[in-house]
Formats: structure tokens, sequence, C-alpha cells
């Protein structure tokens, strides 16, 4: 089964359950992003109807579509190892992290290269650390540097103070030097503005990620000629690798906007997309109201996608790590289960999958729909094989 097109949609955080190693990463059993968020609220109706119902357990198998719940190989719970993961490519090592703040080398390399001095340089949530440090940070004019549980290095700044070109130069300075055993996944800069007490962070962000270790499905599809489109924080994902056109979001709703308007514009390749704001701004800062709306809001954005398309399109649902905002313990990711759901036109029966090992049979689920057969090192198609 073949397409011309495949629009592969990531909802940032949306998982579906504790894989069994959550415990190694400070989580729970409990944890279930999804099923929290609805909770006895009206359920998200095309994405239920689809086959979430049915991978969180409270809806039987129907409809045509391939639903199956994924756990993940790579080790780690960040956006950088669920995308790459999503794209074929396993990591079998966990990116450094820095619980205890930077190692003093390092915070001494960074002030020399920026010739700026940190305040800050410890794990902490980025909307309260702009509390806690921001009027410092604008009287000072020293760098905000703090961490998470997440391998990042990320840098708040005020757009009044250090202004956004000097912030990204900072960031890539950043990012050249956190190589080898300091390798982090992402340098983020996350620059905001307002007044002592009202501090609030812009949609200016950038991710500054390492280029992938290795060949993923973006590289393949490159290759054989295929367009492969980034919208929203996928081409900083990837540092630009395996990408023919990029397209900056700064929210779900344009995300969305952007991805509907591709399927009027765009003839064949992937279409990749992240839709950040259900981790970034509801996740992280444990808002289940707000997590819901916006889940609602993506659901009929992507009904309205789904209308749009052929049966030479195949749409695919998926998730990078979960973030489940009733858990109480920490701010950060939780490791779960995530949801792969694909639907196209052309579909007369769907099937119930059940559980996979590893994101990878995405990839190779999008190699072969684009390309034909096309083995990969991992995974499967579960269009074929599921």
């Amino acid at each position: 089964m073949t397409f011309r097109r495949v629009f592969l949609v990531v909802i940032d955080s949306l998982g579906i359950g504790a894989e069994p190693d959550c415990g190694d990463y400070g989580d729970a059993p409990s944890v279930n992003t999804a099923l929290h968020v609805i909770g006895d609220r009206p359920v998200p109706k095309f994405l239920w109807e689809s086959g979430l119902g049915y991978l969180l357990g409270k809806a039987e198998p129907g409809g045509k579509s391939f639903a199956a719940k994924m756990q993940e190989i790579s080790k780690g719970k960040d956006s950088t190892t669920g995308h790459w993961e999503i794209a074929g490519l396993v990591m079998t090592r966990p990116f450094p992290t820095y619980p205890n703040g930077f190692p003093p080398e390092l915070i001494n390399e960074f002030e020399v290269r920026t010739g700026r001095k940190v305040i800050g340089n410890k794990p902490a949530s980025g909307t309260e650390i702009i509390k806690e440090l921001g009027e410092e940070h604008v009287k000072s004019g020293a760098l905000i540097v703090y961490t998470s549980a997440d391998s990042v290095f990320q840098i708040a700044a005020h757009e009044e103070v250090v202004p956004l070109e000097e912030l990204y130069a900072i960031c890539e300075s950043a990012r050249a030097m956190l190589v080898g055993k300091h390798a982090v996944a992402r340098v983020i800069a996350r620059p905001f503005a307002g007044k002592p007490g009202q501090f609030y962070r812009t949609p200016h962000r950038r991710d500054f990620s390492l280029a992938p270790l290795g060949h993923t499905v973006l590289d393949e599809l490159v290759s054989r000629g295929l367009p492969v489109i980034a919208v929203g924080k996928i081409y900083d994902l990837f540092a630009g690798k395996g990408i023919t056109h990029e397209l900056h979001t700064e929210s779900d709703e344009e995300g969305l906007r952007t991805i509907l308007d591709l399927t009027g514009t765009v003839d064949s390749g992937l279409v990749m997309a992240n839709l950040v704001d259900s981790d970034m701004i509801y996740g992280h800062r444990r808002n289940v109201q707000g997590y819901y709306d916006n889940l609602m809001m993506i659901d009929a954005g992507l009904s309205e996608i789904y209308s749009r398309l052929s049966t030479e399109d195949l749409l695919i649902i998926t998730a990078d790590h979960g973030n489940d905002p009733t858990f109480g313990a920490h701010t950060d990711h939780t490791r779960e289960y995530v949801p792969f759901i694909a639907l196209s036109p052309s579909f007369q029966t769907g099937k119930a999958v059940g559980l996979l090992n590893g994101f990878v049979h995405v990839a190779q689920t999008v190699a072969d729909g684009l390309l034909g057969t096309c083995p990969r090192k991992w995974g499967k198609n579960i269009l074929k094989e599921g």
C-alpha cells in the first residue's frame, strides 16, 4: 500500500500510560497523560473514534484506522530522543543530564565565549526561574542558564536586554561548546518580556539540537528526491538534517492551519509536524484544563485536515513522550507509551494492532508508504504487518 503524501503529526507529550521502566525516570505507574487530561470531560471525538479510546482501554476497537500502543526503545523521555526514534533512529545511550547544574568549567567557558556572566545554573521550571531571577538579569545583563530532567541547556534572557539575534548567536556558541561527554540533546533559547512581577515567555523560543547521530527516514526520503516539509519545531529537533522545507509556527493553532494549507499545496512527500503547546505551555505548567482545551482544539483541527485528504494520502498521529499534568512529583516529562493512529480515505478496514516495541515502526511505515518496500534496520510497516 503506497501513498503520494504522508502527514505525520506529533502531538507533543500526549502519552497514553506509564512504561514498565517509568520508575527509573522518577515517574509513577499511575501516570497517563491522555487519560488524566480527558478525565470525565467530553472526549476528543475524532481522536477517540480513530483509536485513542481503544488505546486508553475505554472503547472497543473499530472504524477504519490502524491503532497501536508503542513503547520506546531508546533511553530517555525527551523530545529529541522521541522524535529521532519516530524517524527510525534508536539511542542506546541516554543524553547527559545535569541534576546538580552544569560543572564550573562549562559555565566558565560559556561566560568567556559570550562575554556575559551566568546566574541560575540549576534545574528549574522556566516560568519560575524568570520570576526568581528575571529582575537580577535585567539589572546585570547576566544570562539565566538552567536545565531540567531532560538533556537541555536553556538560556533565558529578556528581549530588551539581549536582543533575539544575540540570544540566538549565544545559543549557537553554546551548541558548539557542548560536545563530547557534554553533548546535550538541545540548547534552547528562552526569551521573555515584561516587567518585574509580570515577566512572561515570548513565542520566540528556538531549539538548537544535535544533528541526528545516524540515518533517519527523513534522510532516506530526501535521497530519493521526495520533499520533507517540517512544521513547528521539527526542523530544530533534527538540526535541519533530512529536511527540504521549514515552516516555523508560534502556536498549535497556527501549526494546524499550516498543515491544512499544505493539504492544498503539497503534491508529494512527507509533511512532519510537531504541536508543542500541549507540552510546553500546559504539561510543564501542570495546567490540566488548558491541556484539555488545547487537545480539543487539536482534535477539531485534525478532523478538518483529514477531511481534505484523498485516497492517495496517509495521516499518522503519534506523540514523543508523556507529560501528565496531574503528576505532582515534578514538572518534567513522563516516561509513557505513545499512540500510533493511522488513517486514510483509502482504508476499507482498520486494525487494532496492540502493543509494539519501539517508536521506530512509524519510520518503516512512512518509508514503505512513500517508497514502496524499503527495508530499514529497525521497525516494521504497521499497515502491512501489524
